[in-house]
């Protein structure tokens, strides 16, 4: 039987797909095999030696040590897409929130609590708070993943230019983006020619602060940011005075701090991208989906550390087998098997970084202390055995 330790409350539509008989699942687990979490931080955590897994059910991983856990050859799984939709209906809602002043009109309607004639203060005030419509604006989607093809896809029908940027796009996403799309060539094409930038890659040495005085010169008087995807991807001071002078007309955020309260043009969200009951229930879902077809066959699907590795069950005996990505590992490994006159049925071996995944069918457990010996080659991580 698995065990699997629920740092949050998961959506029970994604737990009840793991069944009685192979799993117990729950927030007092100990030595558990996988974890499943949402927002909890593991970076304080000891990972005990049990652990295999951990899938987070959403796509940002920030709060799992993912170096550790390669370290110890325990994969970690994320549930790209899967909130998508939730995020993509926000970041058009903050899109309009930006234009149109409606939280600040918002707020002044309640102050005229206990006047005598609302109607007609708010006839007379409602001028404060004109706005703009996005129909013909530009908007540019910087990160063409699940969520920006859906959110330039939506402004599309809004109709908005849209202009995309994204020099990693796969091939899925390419497939899934509107033909109105434009292609940046640059991320500075999008900062000198949009009304509307909307952020949508993650957070790395590469992005953080991307979003920085320097760049914010270079845009549009007036440019509306939309920021649903890390705040660090922002300089909070750079922001913060490109909204009390002007130059950002509005900066929406899902990722509030104590530096964004209060401030001038700047319309702070608590956190709220995936907070739908379907887009917890899709990545419950698909996070129990990615630990069960580990956990019970080896394969990996949508891991952030280890390669993606499929493949169909044809022989009794499975090793599993994390290890750094460094040559020889395969001879090896045959070379045990063979030493022990067993022969290697099926096999699939990937790579990812400096880490690597290798699958071993056979028709039976060699000698007792192979797997042991396996264990101590310099190089391997964890093996696993699935019967």
């Amino acid at each position: 039987m698995y065990s699997i330790l629920t740092l949050n409350k998961i959506s029970q539509k994604g737990l009840n797909q793991l069944s009685e008989d192979k799993y117990k699942y729950g927030d007092d687990i100990q030595n558990p095999d996988a974890i499943i979490l949402r927002s909890f931080s593991m970076h304080d955590m000891e990972l005990p030696s049990s652990l295999k897994a951990v899938a987070r059910a959403g796509a940002g991983v920030n709060n799992i040590p993912i170096e550790r856990c390669s370290e110890q050859g325990i994969v970690v799984f994320n549930t790209p897409g899967a909130n998508a939709n939730a995020v993509k209906e926000l970041v058009i809602a903050a899109l309009l929130l930006s234009s149109r002043k409606i939280t600040d009109g918002i707020s002044w309607v309640q102050t005229l609590e206990g006047t005598e004639n609302v109607p007609k203060a708010v006839e007379k005030g409602k001028s404060a708070f004109a706005g703009q419509e996005v129909l013909g604006k530009t908007l540019g989607v910087i990160g063409l993943g699940a969520i920006g093809v859906m959110v330039a896809n939506a402004a599309v029908a809004l109709g908005m230019d849209v202009i995309g940027y994204d020099p990693y796009i796969s091939i899925d996403a390419a497939w899934g983006l509107s033909r109105a799309v434009k292609k940046a060539d640059t991320v500075k094409e999008i900062y000198e020619a949009s009304d509307y930038i909307t952020l949508h890659v993650p957070l790395n040495d590469e992005t953080r602060k991307s979003i920085n005085q320097d760049v914010i010169s270079i845009m549009k008087d007036g440019v509306r940011i939309l920021n649903f995807s890390r705040g660090e991807l922002v300089d909070d001071d750079a922001v913060i005075s490109a909204c009390e002078n002007g130059k950002i007309a509005c900066y929406v955020t899902d990722f509030p701090n104590e530096k964004m309260i209060g401030k001038k043009s700047i319309i702070p969200i608590p956190h709220l991208g995936a907070s739908t009951e379907e887009s917890e229930e899709n990545c419950a879902a698909m996070a129990v989906q990615e630990l069960r077809e580990y956990l019970e066959n080896g394969n990996i699907i949508n891991s952030v550390n280890f390669p993606s590795c499929t493949l169909e069950r044809e022989a009794p005996i499975r090793f599993c087998i994390t290890h750094r990505n460094v040559p020889s590992m395969l001879k090896q490994f045959s070379a045990m098997f063979g030493e022990n006159n067993i022969n290697i049925e099926n096999m699939l071996n990937k790579s990812k970084g400096n880490y690597a995944y290798t699958i071993l069918e056979v028709e039976k457990i060699p000698d007792n202390g192979t797997i042991e010996t396996l264990e101590k080659l310099d190089g391997v991580l964890k093996v696993r055995v699935i019967k």
